[in-house]
């Protein structure tokens, strides 16, 4: 694999340790800025908002400005996003600072996604996308629980400036690792935009909404699921974090090779055993090894679904696939915020910690199903286009032979 893809997986470390760090660091900050740990909680959603607006904004933006160039201007934004939490001098300057860090986040690895697909041979691309992403799984392993420390035993500003240096490290690697791609791969913002308009991306779009809003129903309460109902103890719950993490690093490297030989079984699939799974956990949850083993499990399905999403909107949107891959980042963010919505209307329904187990199961099957429509659709396309040229050769063979043309 080529070394750029280090340097977009440096990137998507720090871009991951930012998104979730916040959820360990939530009790800290509230009691610095003197308000409620919910109120705290905004600021995961700022996040998440920031995301969602500037996916689509800064991508636009920079349609014809050459990818390298973009990627690094992307880490600078996000390096100054960090800073300006890091230095935030009261709540409402800490919400501008998040989501200031969250407004390159999906034109990142949109960009990033179709970097390093052109890196590798055709055959290896989904491969090269999901060892970018291993940075982000990697980030819930390593980066989440270390900033949680360090913003624990020095301060939480300390977890965002040590982001801001990470963003510094990116910025070189990506300037000294990846090269310049031929200016004719870019294109204007009225191919993205109109890509974003074909029937298999909007449905690949939804699909990311709803299957890994399944993942998110049960990630954002897994905390409080396991010392309510499991019953372990608070200070265990960043060893959990950090198996969730691990199944996503294991999801990833799977999902990769898999794509490459069949992306939509590995989609089907995948959805399928997340639905499943979750099924499972809801009826193990209350036994330690077994929780402990099916939140690994979670981890590593749920991100299995995203390498081939990401692949199958570039696909579909091949002639300009920037704008669609980065809006594919919007509908994961989406997924987050509506999953933990919704699970969190199951429990203040009353139905128990339990409850966004069940959430998630509903939300992956419908995810499934779209997945599955849009698979008979594309089949139906494709067989109808194949059936227009065969009727279509003979014709040409009698017109190519009335003007005396061989064949």
């Amino acid at each position: 694999m080529p070394l750029a893809l280090l340097a977009l997986a440096i990137s998507a470390f720090g871009i991951g340790t930012t998104e979730f760090v916040m959820m360990g660091l939530m009790p800290n900050v509230a009691d610095d800025m003197g308000t409620s740990v919910p109120t705290a909680g905004y600021l995961v959603s700022a996040y998440a908002i920031g995301v969602v607006i500037g996916a689509p904004l800064l991508t636009a933006v920079g349609a014809r400005v050459p990818r390298k160039r973009m990627l690094v201007l992307l880490m600078g934004l996000f390096t100054v996003g960090n800073l300006a939490s890091a230095l935030a001098p009261n709540y409402a300057a800490l919400l501008g600072g998040r989501v200031l860090a969250g407004l390159p986040h999906g034109a990142f690895f949109g960009v990033g996604a179709v970097v390093a697909a052109r890196l590798v041979t055709e055959d290896r691309r989904a491969r090269a996308v999901a060892t970018m992403f291993l940075g982000l799984t990697v980030a819930n392993i390593v980066g989440v629980p270390a900033g949680t420390a360090i913003g624990q035993a020095l301060g939480w500003r300390a977890t965002f400036i040590v982001v801001s240096a990470i963003g510094l490290l990116a910025m070189a690697s990506l300037a000294a690792l990846v090269p310049q791609l031929p200016l004719e791969h870019q294109r204007g913002v009225g191919h993205e935009v109109r890509a974003l308009g074909d029937r298999q991306v909007v449905l690949g779009l939804l699909t990311a909404v709803f299957g890994f809003g399944g993942v998110f129903a049960v990630y954002s309460y897994l905390a409080s699921i396991m010392t309510e109902v499991t019953g372990i103890a608070e200070s265990s719950v960043t060893v959990v974090l950090a198996l969730f993490g691990i199944g996503m690093t294991l999801g990833a490297l799977v999902a990769g090779p898999l794509t490459d030989r069949a992306l939509r079984p590995t989609l089907y699939g995948g959805l399928g055993a997340l639905a499943a799974a979750m099924l499972v956990f809801h009826a193990v949850v209350d036994v330690e090894w077994a929780a402990m083993a099916m939140v690994v499990v979670l981890g590593g399905l749920g991100f299995m679904t995203t390498t081939p999403l990401q692949m199958l909107i570039m696909q579909k949107a091949r002639h300009a696939p920037t704008l669609a891959s980065a809006g594919n980042q919007s509908a994961f963010n989406l997924a987050n915020a509506g999953g933990a919505w919704l699970g969190g209307v199951a429990i203040a329904a009353g139905w128990g910690w339990r409850a966004p187990m069940l959430v998630g199961v509903v939300l992956a099957l419908t995810g499934l199903g779209i997945a599955v429509l849009a698979g008979a659709l594309d089949r139906g396309t494709s067989l109808s286009r194949s059936r227009i040229v065969a009727r279509g050769i003979p014709r040409l063979r009698r017109e190519r032979a009335a003007e005396g043309v061989p064949g």
